[in-house]
């Protein structure tokens, strides 16, 4: 093996793991971080750029590995709510795999502008406060609207399929604001909602050789004890702290976004 295949090999690892680590603590799946990394930081760093297959099909492996790791962290400490995975994960599968479909019948700039402004609307709610939003919520008491969640997941799981976009970074911001969730429930939660969407990517990427494995290898490795380490952490931060971190993102990812629309 060359050395600047090693060189790559280490900085994916590197990658995965501050990845994986925000995924844990936001309970975000982190491909809208992950990607932008894998695109620009091997040809600044003098590697080889990798192309947008490559770069997709690693990106699903560090969001399905983050969010089965920093779940079952959330899980620990009671943060994931069986009942809220219940409708808004089958239903943002579903609506997710509807969206894919019927791509090909829309334009995808006019798709990823509407998307841009739900994630600048998602920056902004996350700055909303939320009433009775405990750093120790009890998950078991967790009483919401049914109808806001199913309708939620199912206009972020559409778009997102539609533009090939998770979402899941919107999915938190319309849990604490619309639906009504405490921010430590929704973190924990989004994290197991996700996992439906990307176990299906996964499987359908790895199938039709769509996943660079020897690429995947050092990104399994450090995803998975990161984004536990993320979770662990998680808990310990103030809930207005983690709100703050994750507007930045939000709007990180929609100015992301507003840039594909508005550059060819």
């Amino acid at each position: 093996m060359k050395w600047c295949e090693v060189e790559l090999l280490l900085l994916i690892a590197a990658l995965g793991a501050t990845t994986g680590f925000l995924s844990g603590l936001l309970g975000i799946g982190g491909g809208i971080v992950m990607a932008p990394l894998l695109l620009y930081v091997p040809p600044l760093l003098g590697l080889e750029p990798l192309t947008m297959r490559t770069v997709a099909g690693l990106t699903i492996v560090q969001g399905l590995a983050a969010c089965i790791s920093g779940a079952l962290t959330h899980r620990r400490f009671r943060f994931v709510s069986d009942r809220l995975v219940l409708y808004m994960g089958t239903t943002i599968f579903a609506a997710a795999a509807l969206g894919g479909a019927a791509a090909r019948f829309v334009p995808d700039r006019l798709l990823l502008g509407v998307f841009g402004f739900l994630a600048a609307a998602a920056a902004i709610l996350i700055l909303v406060p939320v009433r009775q939003d405990s750093d120790r919520p009890h998950v078991r008491e967790l009483d919401f609207s049914r109808s806001r969640a199913v309708a939620s997941a199912a206009g972020v799981g559409l778009l997102g399929g539609l533009v090939g976009q998770g979402g899941s970074f919107i999915l938190i911001p319309l849990m604490t604001s619309f639906v009504r969730v405490p921010t430590r429930i929704a973190i924990g939660s989004n994290l197991a909602i996700v996992l439906l969407s990307t176990t299906a990517a996964f499987i359908g990427k790895a199938i039709t050789g769509q996943i660079e494995w020897l690429l995947a290898v050092p990104l399994m490795i450090t995803v998975v004890p990161a984004a536990h380490l993320g979770g662990r952490v998680s808990h310990r931060v103030p809930v207005i702290q983690l709100r703050r971190v994750l507007a930045i993102l939000i709007s990180a990812a929609a100015v992301r976004i507003w840039i594909s629309v508005l550059v060819p």
